[in-house]
């Protein structure tokens, strides 16, 4: 089923970085309002695939070699709670009456720098000053590459659950945690429509016994009557997919819920159903992203959908998953993509780890998997990608709720017997990118 994209309205933009500091915003908790982007400009010159491949610098800054005179802690927020749980990181444990926080990003000194660090070893996200002696920065204002829209999660029916499964002091630690300026400041999140794996039942929005003729559902007027039941509650949404990896649909003996389209059929569907439904609808500003699939499937996907007029009168952007990316070179898929078609943003939807059948499923502490999503999430913003959406918000201790057993990490594991939730490595990667 289609998977929604809710960017939260903000003012000015900002973000933290491992070698400096962006301007402060305020962070509001209408978090399903649309969001402002910011703007990434471009090297001097192009990154060279060699950079690329390595995750090399997304800045457009070039500077002469110069060390700083200082460097010192910087007093703040409060520090993690540190556990081991034998593997070769840490997390850092919350409950209702502490977590770990952050102080608002501020704009530096003229001459000095803020650093904000994580590693292995310890560090999350730990603030240091310093003064550089000698620096000549230079930026070049003119050649710029694509806006960035943000960073988020999913809030499955599982993620949701966990949350709720916890006192209320400790939901607002959590949500506070990836939400608010003394947090990680997540700008997106995803939201399924109807059940899927990671719900604890198997449903649709027609539940009606012995309905194959389909007489109570469409699939069109179910999505524009998701997003009314949703506006009932003041909540409004930024974008909606065509529909999630719909070639999962045309796999034999797919083990949860699924809806299969060829590029074909999402081109049809698109210029016939859900894009004139949505336009004629009171949400007709919505946007609207195709594929939500594996790049690999790109360009020839794009290719079939966007050169056709019609369909692509109502599309705005790509939407990604990164499962398969090991089978598509990104330079193969993404940027020839953008090349293409430079008019419709690239989305990335979808990610976790401990997804493949080879790995395990939860991790606390995997440090390794946090660096997964850095190197990702750099590489795609040098291939044009404007913004980068994690899986499941929280799950509990065995990678679920799951009704199929599909288990998955993620960046905050709750364990509600005792009231606590982890913030795992995943979760202060993403941060470094807010």
């Amino acid at each position: 089923m289609p998977r929604l994209v809710t960017p939260r309205e903000r003012t000015t933009s900002s973000g933290r970085s491992t070698t400096g500091a962006w301007t402060q915003f305020s962070c509001g908790c209408n978090y399903a309002e649309q969001g402002s982007e910011r703007e990434v400009k471009s090297p001097r010159q192009p990154l060279s695939p060699e950079l690329r491949a390595r995750g090399g610098e997304a800045s457009n800054r070039t500077w002469s070699p110069a060390p700083a005179l200082s460097v010192s802690p910087s007093l703040g927020g409060r520090p993690c709670n540190a556990k081991n749980f034998g593997h070769d990181s840490l997390v850092c444990e919350c409950n209702a009456s502490y977590c770990d926080t952050l102080d608002p990003v501020v704009v530096p000194a003229l001459g000095t720098y803020a650093k904000y660090e994580s590693s292995k070893a310890g560090k999350r996200l730990e603030r240091s000053e310093g003064r550089f002696q000698n620096l000549l920065l230079k930026l070049d204002t003119a050649q710029r590459y694509q806006k960035v829209k943000g960073f988020g999660g999913a809030l499955t029916d599982s993620a949701a659950m966990n949350i709720m499964a916890l006192s209320p002091g400790a939901q607002t630690n959590l949500l506070m945690s990836y939400f608010s300026e003394e947090g990680i400041e997540y700008n997106l999140v995803r939201i399924p429509m109807a059940s899927c794996d990671f719900s604890v039942r198997l449903y649709t929005y027609d539940d009606s016994e012995g309905d194959f003729e389909l007489r109570n559902f469409s699939l069109t007027e179910e999505d524009t009557k998701f997003l009314d039941e949703y506006a009932k509650h003041n909540l409004t949404f930024w974008a909606v997919t065509a529909g999630n990896e719909p070639t999962a649909g045309e796999i034999v003996f797919y083990p949860f819920q699924c809806l299969g389209f060829s590029p074909e059929h999402q081109r049809d569907f698109i210029a016939q159903d859900l894009g004139p439904a949505l336009a004629n609808s009171s949400h007709k500003g919505i946007q609207l992203i195709m594929l939500d699939d594996q790049r690999v499937m790109l360009p020839y996907w794009a290719e079939v959908v966007l050169n056709d007029p019609v369909a692509a009168s109502f599309i705005n952007g790509i939407g990604i998953h990164w499962y398969l990316d090991f089978l598509a070179p990104i330079d193969l898929t993404l940027s020839i993509t953008h090349h293409l078609f430079p008019s419709y943003y690239l989305l990335s939807t979808e990610a976790s780890t401990g997804s493949y059948f080879w790995e395990p499923r939860v991790i606390l502490g995997g440090w390794d998997r946090g660096s997964k999503y850095s190197h990702s999430i750099l590489t795609n913003l040098n291939n044009y990608v404007t913004g980068w959406t994690d899986w499941n918000l929280a799950l509990d201790m065995e990678g679920g709720p799951n009704w199929s057993k599909n288990y998955v990490d993620s960046p905050v594991i709750v364990d509600s017997s005792k009231d606590l939730f982890y913030k795992q490595p995943m979760f202060y990667h993403m941060g470094h990118f807010r």
